[in-house]
């Protein structure tokens, strides 16, 4: 017994003291920021999976768009091939969020790519069938309604919590930029050194790819329900699709009470209409205005995505320094000029041109000619519009209290699809009937008139709401590419 007590004594005075465990690495910025979060295989992965479709996707419409121009020379079947876009997403949202909730998302991601590829692939074949080419735009819109929150909620699976906000930053700029690198200059670039159906082609393998970068991810956690029957998949289902409604019910009622937030979301929309009337009727302009070819689309679109390109660059350095809703205004005045001056742009050209001639200047003739003239008009207004779109939602994310967010987000979506939707509807046949440019001036007139309203409208509008919105932490100036994520997007839901 003693010698027991005394071998444990002889043990403990041997045995090491306890070493205090080192104490945690400091957060820098650094370690928070785009680089670093890119140093993160697994989220490098899903990021080039993600830019490889958004551009893609954004490549396919400029191509599908010039395919249908060139065939049938009608604003009203662009304005289908669009809906066939957004149609889907309205209706499958909702569900979609149930189904993701349940399944493996890296599995998810892979299929739903190697759907989309495989799509991409028949458009090849089917040529300019209408019918074809909307039936299979559908069936893509509808994959891409599940792709969405599955990549987005991969997201918190893949980063550190303090890395999520570069993540998501990361997300938002990428889906701000693919619109100009897809739309404005990879896809008319493939189109002017080949055509319309290599460009499919081409985008198929980028899905393709994607799927293989998703592939390599790991299996994200899998669903807490262990059994899942068809009645309680349709109960989930149902209860998602009533508090969507529930929700959606709750956000009108914040904006009602908060004019400001229904003012932010008004410009978002206004926004979203302008996109939609510009994809419309920009073929058609450039074509019977312009008497361009269709390879020819492209000098009037990498304006309009080097505009857009601009003014994200330009918000990012220096737009925590301006008055965010008094830059939203003057950029909504400005975009409704210079659409009154794209849609006179024929007599203007005409007139400084008969001017320089005049008076001995014939060379610069050249640069006050109309495509110059339209060339120039295209790349403000893209700057204007990317101005709007961002501070806006960067004004509504420092207004809303957290505990809001994702309802009024769930408005603000809504709004923004019936926004682009309406003008998609009814801006092609009008167009179709009366010309482009009449519609063009309505547009800027519309857009300018809702400037100057909102303008009249603040006089008095701090004082009514200031003591309901949360102010920015010590006054500090906010980031336009960080404060414009909506919260859900940290929360693992947000649009691909």
């Amino acid at each position: 017994m003693n010698l027991t007590v005394t071998t444990k004594r002889a043990r403990r005075a041997k045995s090491p003291a306890p070493v205090a465990p080192p104490p945690p690495p400091v957060e820098t910025a650094e370690d928070e920021g785009a680089l670093a979060v890119l140093h993160n295989r697994p989220f490098l992965l899903l990021w080039l999976a993600q830019l490889s479709t958004q551009v893609g996707g954004n490549m396919v419409i400029y191509g599908l768009t010039i395919m249908i121009t060139a065939s049938y020379k009608s604003s009203s079947a662009v304005s289908v091939l669009l809906l066939s876009f957004l149609l889907p997403a309205i209706i499958f949202s909702a569900l979609a969020g149930v189904f993701v909730d349940r399944v493996d998302k890296r599995r998810l991601l892979v299929v739903t790519n190697i759907m989309r590829g495989l799509a991409f692939l028949a458009i090849f074949f089917v040529g300019n069938n209408l019918l074809m080419l909307y039936l299979l735009m559908v069936f893509v819109s509808t994959v891409t309604t599940f792709f969405g929150p599955a990549e987005a909620s991969m997201i918190p699976f893949l980063v550190p919590k303090k890395q999520l906000l570069a993540a998501n930053g990361l997300f938002t700029l990428t889906a701000n930029i693919a619109f100009a690198l897809g739309f404005a200059l990879f896809g008319p670039f493939v189109v002017a050194i080949a055509n319309a159906e290599i460009l499919i082609v081409i985008v198929a393998v980028l899905y393709f790819v994607a799927a293989v970068f998703c592939f390599v991810l790991p299996s994200s956690p899998k669903a807490a329900s262990p059994v899942v029957t068809p009645g309680q998949t349709v109960a989930d289902a149902e209860r998602a699709v009533g508090t969507m409604f529930s929700q959606f019910a709750e956000g009108l009622r914040y904006i009602r009470d908060h004019r400001n937030v229904g003012w932010s979301l008004t410009y978002l929309g206004i926004a979203g209409a302008l996109v939609g009337i510009l994809g419309v009727i920009g073929p058609g302009f450039a074509q019977h205005t312009l008497d361009l070819g269709e390879k020819d689309f492209a000098l009037i679109v990498l304006p309009l995505g080097l505009g857009i390109a601009m003014g994200i660059l330009f918000l990012n350095s220096y737009g925590r320094y301006l008055p965010r809703r008094q830059t939203i205004e003057t950029g909504m005045i400005a975009t409704g000029v210079l659409l009154g001056l794209l849609a006179c742009s024929g007599p203007i050209s005409h007139f400084l041109e008969a001017r320089a001639t005049s008076t001995g200047l014939a060379e610069a003739s050249r640069v006050v000619s109309l495509l110059s003239l339209v060339m120039g008009i295209a790349f403000l207004v893209g700057a204007c519009y990317s101005v709007v779109a961002i501070s806006a939602q960067t004004q509504l994310q420092e207004e809303l209290p957290e505990d809001v967010r994702g309802r009024v987000f769930g408005v603000l979506n809504m709004l923004v699809s019936i926004a682009s939707l309406a003008p998609i509807i009814v801006v092609g046949p009008v167009a179709d009937l009366f010309g482009r440019e009449p519609v063009i001036a309505v547009a800027g007139v519309i857009i300018c008139l809702s400037g100057l309203a909102s303008v009249v409208s603040h006089r008095n509008l701090p004082h009514i709401d200031a003591n309901r919105a949360p102010s920015t932490p010590s006054g500090a100036p906010v980031d336009p590419m960080t404060a414009a994520i909506p919260p859900s997007d940290l929360g693992g839901s947000a649009p691909s």
